[in-house]
């Protein structure tokens, strides 16, 4: 059975640093495509950044691009975003998707939430002021 948990969410101030990391359990590969979404009620799901464990190549939103860092750690199977200088608009509930043996479409053409079949719970990012 798959599993993906999300862990590390909170509260931040604006303009300090907080990770999220993401624990993938059950698959028989340790090359599987991740994606980070983030969804805040009333606006659409928008995808963060993205990874190929098997080659690393990444993917970050135009919106988080040099503050957002995405990074595996293949030992641990776990995928962490790292997320510097945060803004007021980088509160949302952040989910991690999964899909084994690789991505569906180039990482540079961002990932999709069709792309993924399996989803963690999700998580809570609060930036204050």
């Amino acid at each position: 059975r798959v599993q993906v948990m999300e862990s590390g969410g909170g509260t931040v101030q604006a303009g300090g640093s907080l990770t999220v990391s993401c624990k993938v359990n059950g698959y028989t590969t340790r090359e599987y495509c991740v994606g980070w979404f983030r969804h805040v009620p009333g606006k659409e799901r928008e995808a963060v950044a993205g990874i190929f464990t098997g080659i690393g190549n990444t993917y970050l939103a135009a919106s988080v691009k040099g503050r957002f860092t995405i990074s595996q750690d293949s030992a641990k199977d776990t995928i962490s975003l790292q997320m510097n200088s945060v803004k007021l608009e980088d509160t949302a509930i952040y989910s991690c998707a999964t899909r084994p043996y690789g991505c569906t479409r180039p990482l540079a053409s961002g990932p999709r939430e069709s792309d993924f079949p399996d989803w963690g719970q999700g998580i809570q990012v609060t930036v204050s002021s």
